[in-house]
């Protein structure tokens, strides 16, 4: 076989390879794009009931087409300490049973019509100008991209069958004894975590097998490795992380660990399982412009893959507390406190926007619940006799956070929106920004309060009993306003502006009427002028309070 023929191969399958990669990010950005607010609530919406977790963890690895974009996601969210252990786990084992959707795919017999199907998508994402119908098309336009690639990888294989030497080096990988079957296994875990995408080696592996280069055992052995080497991605992820970030990263090494060493006990029984359930026999080839090709073994990897993973999860599902508790006693926790930073998920999520913003939403409902706390602290320090310097520093503490968490927040939004994301992701994206803001403008202002109270009683001085009942009544109403939009951030509830106008409106004349008692008891001439200015000042931090909190409801209500 001469050199030109070799380079031939090697062109197409690498060509062939890449469209295929191309069309799978396609296929994820489009359907990530049309999932919409949908996936976030469906992310946002994960609880401890191992069931649900798991169908959530199905779905998402649908949409977004890769496991390991899911785990690693997922070992981001318990970095940030918005998904717990538990929860991840669920997530974690749904994401296996969900990549396997890529091989039923590929079981449409559809691969001569990639070609057109690439085009005329391209021709309606070009041309059309609704967003939700362009990002239809790009999934589409994805679709056809994965089976153009996968035919042209087919044919780059089938060069194989032409060249002895090749062949020979494949027939060396044989699943037919136990020894060969872990072989194979090794080489799909290798290739794999070469590549870090376990699209990527199915692509690889239907291609050879269609061609009949390695036959079904052999790819079924191969895929079982695959499942072993897409875990190295989120591990390397781990890196750096949290404990519990960690644990959940190592839940996936070992999930399926487990899960290919059972399998490969029983493997030769396994197969034939397979073939029994298909229906197809894979031994059976048809003719294709000459060549000798297995087209029913793309349905028998599909189920090989389904039904390894369905069956593993099955079978962790009544241990997953025990497996909690074993991850738990490998990895101990550290004596210190972790403190999760929102930087630490800068490139394990970016790769998925829609998930992406949910996370930094659920730091600047952080962001709205430290405010509310820091109101309580405040009129509790208010009311002490004495100063109480361990909540007072934990008062300016919490607005230093704040502004770290503030920095954090516009960095990754920053960095999320230079990338390619829908416009209503973008709009999100400004939103956020806005918000975060004003949190923490909300944030400097109650800081300011506690600095007026303290320099009077620095001073000597407080504000008089008439002055702190009026304060501790304002502070209480403006809490209560924070708290409403609040909720209504936390519910994204569009009406907020409309229902907490009379309560805004009020606090407003309260202001007034407090500025107006003010200054008929100065004509009395009883009021230190250092008293005076402290609280014309702590007024105007309350009021501007309510207009940052009012900021956040037009915000809220400009979302669709």
């Amino acid at each position: 076989m001469d050199s030109s023929t070799l380079i031939k191969m090697i062109f197409e399958l690498a060509g062939g390879l890449g469209i295929f990669l191309l069309g799978m990010k396609h296929m994820s950005d489009g359907m990530q794009a049309v999932a919409g607010n949908s996936l976030r609530r469906l992310v946002g919406a994960v609880t401890n009931h191992r069931v649900f977790a798991t169908t959530v963890g199905i779905i998402v690895t649908c949409i977004v087409q890769s496991s390991s974009i899911t785990t690693v996601m997922v070992v981001g969210f318990v970095n940030s300490g918005v998904m717990s252990l538990s929860q991840a786990v669920g997530v974690i084992m749904g994401a296996n049973i969900g990549t396997t959707i890529t091989g039923w795919i590929l079981v449409l017999k559809i691969g001569k019509y990639g070609l057109p199907l690439l085009g005329f998508a391209a021709f309606m994402y070009l041309f059309t100008r609704n967003d939700r119908w362009r990002y239809w098309a790009m999934f589409v336009m994805g679709i056809g991209m994965v089976f153009f690639g996968l035919e042209v990888m087919k044919d780059a294989c089938s060069i194989i069958k032409e060249m002895p030497d090749f062949e020979a080096w494949f027939a060396r990988f044989q699943a037919d004894t136990y020894v060969g079957v872990l072989k194979c296994a090794l080489v799909g875990c290798v290739l794999t975590t070469l590549v870090q995408s376990s699209s990527a080696t199915l692509g690889i592996t239907i291609s050879l097998a269609t061609q009949g280069v390695i036959s079904y055992p052999t790819a079924a052995a191969l895929i079982l490795g695959e499942n072993l080497g897409t875990t190295i991605t989120a591990f390397l992820a781990s890196l750096g992380t949290t404990t519990n970030a960690k644990r959940a990263a190592y839940f996936h090494v070992i999930f399926n660990l487990i899960g290919v060493f059972w399998i490969t006990l029983i493997f030769q029984w396994y197969i034939q399982l397979i073939q029994g359930i298909v229906g197809v026999d894979v031994t059976e080839s048809v003719l294709v412009d000459g060549n000798e090709t297995y087209p029913n073994t793309v349905a028998a990897i599909a189920a090989t893959h389904s039904v390894f993973n369905v069956c593993n999860t099955l079978l962790f599902m009544p241990f997953l507390t025990p497996m909690v508790r074993f991850l738990e006693r490998i990895i101990p926790s550290l004596s210190y406190k972790e403190k999760p930073r929102l930087t630490d998920l800068d490139i394990r999520i970016l790769e998925t926007p829609l998930l992406a913003i949910e996370q930094s939403r659920k730091e600047i409902l952080k962001m709205g619940d430290g405010c509310l706390k820091m109101l309580d602290w405040h009129l509790e320090l208010m009311q002490a006799d004495e100063p109480n310097k361990q909540l007072g520093d934990r008062l300016r503490q919490r607005e230093r956070v704040l502004d770290s968490v503030q920095d954090e927040v516009a960095a990754f939004i920053t960095n999320l929106l230079s990338g390619n994301v829908s416009h209503a992701t973008a709009e999100e994206g400004r939103r956020q920004l806005r918000l975060a803001d004003e949190y923490e403008s909300i944030s400097d202002y109650i800081v300011n309060l506690d600095k007026f109270d303290r320099k009077l009683r620095r001073d000597g001085f407080r504000f008089t009993e008439s002055q702190r009942a009026d304060l501790e009544t304002l502070n209480r109403h403006v809490k209560t306003y924070t708290h409403d939009i609040y909720e209504a951030l936390s519910a994204s509830n569009p009406n907020i502006l409309t229902s907490t106008d009379a309560s805004g409106k009020r606090i407003r004349d309260q202001v007034k009427a407090l500025r107006r008692k003010h200054l008929e008891e100065l004509s009395a001439g009883t009021i230190p002028p250092v008293v005076s200015v402290a609280f014309m000042a702590a007024l105007n931090a309350y009021i501007r309070v309510r207009d940052h909190a009012r900021n956040i409801a037009e915000t809220i209500a400009l979302e669709k």
